[in-house]
C-alpha cells in the first residue's frame, strides 16, 4: 500500500505557481485543490501578500515559497517555523526556485515586467510554461520564441483568449488566414469621448464579465489589455499584425477564434471563468472533468459584434504600432502603461491622460531595433523614469 501511495504521488504533476495570491493563482489553486491526484503545489510565490501566502502554505504544504518583497521574509518565515516549508524571498530567488528539479511545470502568473527573468530562467532549465504574465512576451517576444525553440519549450497559453485560439487550432495543419481576437469592450464601451474624461479608479475597477486584479481590471476598461493580447498573439501563433482583428463581443461567450484560408471559422465558446483555461493548460492534452459553470443556451438571447473604437480607446492602436516598430517599442509601451496605470488607481493621472503618457513614452525612450536582455531592462527602467516625469509634471 505504501508502495502504491509512492507511485501516485510520483504521477502527481508538480506545478510552480508564479504569483499565487493572485487573481490567476488562487483560482489555480482551486484547479489542484480539485484534482489533488493529479496536481501537487510544489511551490508557490508571492508579492507582497505575506498572510494568505502563509494560509496558502498551510493548506497546500509545497515545498517552498517565495516572498519577492524581502522586508517580509523574517515574518513568514516564522509564520511556518512549525512546517517543513522552506522559505525563500528576493527577485533572485524567484528565477531559481523555477528551476528545482522535480518542477514539471510553470505557471507564471505575476503581474507586469516582474515575470519576464523567471520566466526566461524557468525556460533555459527547460520547464514548460503555463502563460499568464502577458507582458513577458509584450516586452520580450522575440527573446522568448527564440528561447523557447533553443530549448524546445512549450507555451501553453492562459489567457482565455489565446487558450480559445489554441484550442480551435487543435488538430489543424493548414495556415491561418486571421485571428479573431475578442474583447469585451470593458465598462465604457459606451461613452462618450467626454464622458471618458470624467471616470474614476472606482469605476474602472467594475469590469462587467471577468473578475481580475487590479491592474489588468484597469487596462482592460483602457483596453490596453487587449493591445497586449494582440502582441501576444503575434508571438504565441507567429502571425502578422494584420492577421489579428479585434471585435468586441460584450458578452464574453465567444472567447476567441480562428479563421483558415478556405473561410471556415473555428471558435471556443464558454462561461467567463478563468479556471477553464488554467486548468487545460495543466492537464494538457488531456481535458480533465470540472463542475464549473455551463452555457444556458436557452438563455443565450444575443450574441454581439462591433468595432472597437482605436480614438477612445487610442491603447489599442498603440499596441499595433508598437508591433509595426519592433524592437524595444513594445517594451517602452509596458512600462509607461504599469506606470500610467499606477498613477491613475492612485488618482495621480487621468483616465485619458494614460493614453497620453505611453504614447509621448514611445517618442521619447530612444528606439533600439534588437535588444538584448539588458536592453529590454534598460529601456524599461528608463521608460519607468520618463513616464513618471511626465505625471509629476
Amino acid at each position: 500500500m505504501k508502495r502504491n501511495k509512492e507511485d501516485n504521488e510520483r504521477q502527481r504533476k508538480r506545478v510552480c505557481i508564479l504569483g499565487s495570491t493572485g487573481s490567476i493563482g488562487t483560482q489555480a489553486l482551486q484547479v489542484i485543490e480539485s484534482h489533488a491526484d493529479l496536481f501537487e503545489a510544489y511551490v508557490l510565490t508571492a508579492n507582497t501578500q505575506a498572510d494568505l501566502l502563509i494560509q496558502q502554505a498551510r493548506q497546500f504544504q509545497p515545498c517552498c515559497v517565495v516572498i519577492a518583497d524581502e522586508s517580509r521574509y523574517d515574518y513568514v518565515r516564522e509564520a511556518l517555523s512549525d512546517e517543513p516549508i522552506q522559505v525563500y524571498a528576493g527577485a533572485d530567488a524567484l528565477c531559481q526556485v523555477v528551476q528545482m528539479e522535480p518542477v514539471d511545470i510553470v505557471l507564471t502568473a505575476l503581474v507586469g515586467f516582474s515575470g519576464l527573468r523567471p520566466t526566461i530562467s524557468a525556460i533555459k532549465a527547460r520547464k514548460p510554461i503555463a502563460l499568464a504574465n502577458k507582458e513577458t512576451l509584450v516586452v520580450a517576444g522575440e527573446l522568448i520564441t527564440r528561447l523557447c525553440i533553443e530549448n524546445n519549450v512549450p507555451i501553453l497559453p492562459v489567457d482565455s483568449e489565446h487558450s480559445a485560439i489554441f484550442q480551435s487550432l487543435m488538430g489543424e495543419c493548414s495556415p491561418i488566414e486571421k485571428i479573431i481576437l475578442t474583447a469585451s469592450g470593458g465598462p465604457f464601451r459606451t461613452f462618450s469621448h467626454e464622458q471618458l474624461r470624467s471616470v474614476t479608479p472606482a469605476m474602472a475597477l467594475k469590469h462587467p464579465n471577468w473578475d481580475m486584479g487590479a491592474k489588468i481590471t484597469i487596462d482592460s476598461a483602457s483596453m490596453m489589455n487587449k493591445g497586449f493580447e494582440v502582441i501576444e498573439a503575434r508571438w504565441l501563433f507567429d502571425v502578422a499584425p494584420q492577421q489579428i482583428q479585434v471585435v468586441v463581443h460584450p458578452q464574453s461567450i465567444i472567447h476567441s477564434a480562428v479563421e483558415f484560408q478556405d473561410g471556415a471559422v473555428k471558435a471556443q465558446l464558454g462561461m467567463p471563468d478563468m479556471r477553464v483555461p488554467i486548468q487545460l493548460a495543466l492537464s494538457y492534452p488531456e481535458r480533465l472533468p470540472s463542475d464549473f459553470p455551463r452555457i444556458d443556451w436557452w438563455q443565450m438571447k444575443d450574441l454581439t459584434f462591433e468595432r472597437p473604437d482605436v480614438e477612445k480607446f487610442r491603447c489599442l492602436q498603440m499596441a499595433y504600432e508598437a508591433i509595426r516598430l519592433g524592437g524595444n517599442a513594445a517594451c517602452v509601451v509596458n512600462a509607461a502603461n504599469e506606470v500610467a496605470n499606477l498613477a491613475f488607481r492612485q488618482e495621480k493621472c487621468a483616465f485619458l491622460q494614460m493614453a497620453e503618457v505611453i504614447e509621448q513614452s514611445l517618442q521619447r525612450v530612444p528606439h533600439i531595433e534588437s535588444p538584448s536582455l539588458e536592453d529590454y531592462l534598460a529601456c524599461d527602467a528608463e521608460t519607468r523614469r520618463v513616464a513618471l516625469e511626465m505625471i509629476n509634471s
